[in-house]
């Protein structure tokens, strides 16, 4: 991702590694790309969008799976969410910067990942609300009497 420095974001339990939060076992990388960078990181990671079959809570413009690196990446471009029946789109306003052996990756901060599982809402997020939660609850400042 290094030839696209925006429209970009890891999401999911690896940008809670990221951010030093422990996820449990990360089984793939969520990778969330603005839908005018899609066609362009698919050409870079030598991936064809997939057709996938409809799903009740998530849907996408275009998706793609990179198998090549240790874990699968799933490119997500155009993500929306179901909310009480209505698609939602999953639109990030935070962006994050971490560097990682010479690699300059992306997150949403952790207040916005946290939003984000909430409103995912599945059994698999509770964990990571709970991790979250307490991780930011440790970083925030004390209230002084």
């Amino acid at each position: 991702m290094a030839s696209f420095p925006e429209g970009w974001s890891i999401i999911g339990s690896a940008a809670m590694v990221l951010h030093g939060v422990d996820a449990g076992a990360v089984g793939d990388v969520d990778l969330l790309v603005e839908p005018w960078l899609a066609d362009a990181v698919f050409d870079q990671m030598g991936v064809t969008p997939l057709t996938l079959p409809p799903d009740p809570l998530f849907r996408s413009a275009a998706f793609a799976r990179w198998d090549k690196p240790p874990v699968p990446v799933e490119v997500m471009a155009g993500l929306h969410v179901a909310v009480a029946g209505q698609w939602q789109p999953v639109a990030l306003s935070t962006r994050k910067r971490i560097d990682i052996a010479g690699q300059r990756l992306f997150v949403p901060e952790s207040s916005e990942l946290l939003a984000l599982f909430r409103l995912f809402g599945r059994p698999k997020d509770a964990p990571r609300i709970r991790a979250l939660a307490a991780a930011e609850a440790a970083v925030r400042p004390t209230a002084s009497a």
